[in-house]
């Protein structure tokens, strides 16, 4: 019988997917505790992943959540890319599509946490469908 990883590497520390997991529940709970209502996490597209689906009142909220230990290389901000965005405004309009709506016909932000260190910063409708 294969013994049963713990998810931690040798010397103990948490792998990169489970320090973005981290980061993810951090954030959701943040965006609950701001009023807003959790729909869905880590929802898988061929071109994307939406990191955190969101409901604010009638308006679907598109979070990306972006980790950076240190400032270093601009933080977790310089991070979202407009490349990076637009993979998120495709993975939105396919799961849109999939509910029968599109960008035209609801309404919808996209959000972004970054989390550089320990400081969380949130920037409501960061970027929109017209990138």
């Amino acid at each position: 019988m294969e013994p049963v990883s713990s998810g931690r590497n040798r010397t103990g520390q948490l792998n990169r997917r489970q320090i973005g997991a981290r980061h993810e529940e951090d954030a959701r709970r943040y965006l609950e505790q701001a009023g807003l209502i959790w729909v869905a996490s880590n929802v898988h597209f061929r071109n994307g992943e939406l990191d955190l689906i969101m409901r604010d009142g009638h308006c679907w909220v598109f979070v990306e959540v972006r980790y950076r230990r240190d400032a270093r290389y601009g933080g977790a901000l310089a991070s979202v890319t407009r490349n990076k965005q637009q993979k998120l405004l495709r993975a939105a309009a396919l799961w849109l599509a999939q509910r029968g709506g599109s960008f035209e016909t609801v309404n919808c932000r996209f959000d972004i946490i970054a989390i550089t260190g320990t400081a969380l910063e949130w920037l409501p409708n960061a970027f929109n469908a017209d990138v």
